[in-house]
């Protein structure tokens, strides 16, 4: 069966969709497809990937608008009567063709309180930890960076606010510091101005495009909303520092 592909074709100065035809057979993936047609039609043809098993988290695209993993998208699971179209992730700047750069992710990384473990509770320098805590973080140590939560986020994608709001990914990543039963440090003010996490309006979207099934919202931007707001809006804290001050 032939299929038809608009694949954006370009780099940081600018860029267009391109058309192209594959034959597509039972079993094959869009970066399936994408590879033949680099191979048959478009020899420099950019694209980024890795694994081919979801789980590098490198071929992130658009695939008919929607983040998504091309290594994990059938092409059985689309509507291949019509024209396919893959682009970049529209969050960050392209590079060439399918590829983006997404070192803004890394370097935000960077600015967020490392992990800073208490005092040890026994002799040998071990710690003694409730199972239950540590269940509530492992979820989010699933995350393979592959930043489509972030493309999906309409305060980057829409918006371009990287400066002011670090996204579902890096807030999933301080979750995982601030819930850790052994870590000390506050990142509570940094959540609430520098991160911006104020800025989430809770959609749920990026826990949807998530490949790793990490329940983003509910487990990580909620608690952490919680946090800032008992901090800084509760009533009755306000009160006590202004009687305490």
């Amino acid at each position: 069966m032939v299929v038809n592909f608009r694949i954006w074709r370009g780099d940081a100065s600018g860029g267009q969709l391109r058309d192209y035809s594959t034959s597509v057979t039972e079993g094959m993936v869009v970066l399936d497809a994408v590879h033949q047609i680099q191979a048959e039609r478009a020899n420099d043809l950019a694209v980024r990937w890795n694994c081919k098993a979801g789980k590098c988290g490198s071929c992130s695209a658009e695939v008919n608008g929607q983040p998504k993993l091309m290594c994990m998208t059938r092409m059985s699971d689309l509507d291949t009567s019509q024209s396919i179209t893959i682009e970049p992730m529209r969050a960050f700047p392209p590079i060439r063709d399918l590829v983006t750069d997404v070192k803004w992710n890394f370097e935000a990384k960077k600015r967020i309180q490392k992990f800073t473990p208490r005092a040890p509770d026994n002799d040998d320098g071990t710690w003694n930890v409730d199972q239950g805590d540590v269940d509530r973080v492992q979820e989010f140590r699933k995350c393979i960076e592959c930043f489509l939560c972030q493309d999906v986020c309409h305060v980057l994608r829409e918006h371009h606010l990287h400066q002011r709001f670090i996204g579902p990914r890096l807030l999933v990543y301080s979750a995982a510091l601030e819930m850790h039963p052994l870590d000390t440090a506050d990142r509570t003010g940094d959540l609430r101005s520098r991160d911006g996490i104020g800025l989430c309006n809770i959609t749920k979207c990026c826990t949807k495009v998530c490949p790793e099934n990490i329940t983003i919202t509910d487990n990580a931007i909620i608690p952490l909303k919680e946090r800032v707001v008992d901090r800084f809006y509760d009533p009755l804290r306000k009160l006590f520092r202004v009687f305490s001050g």
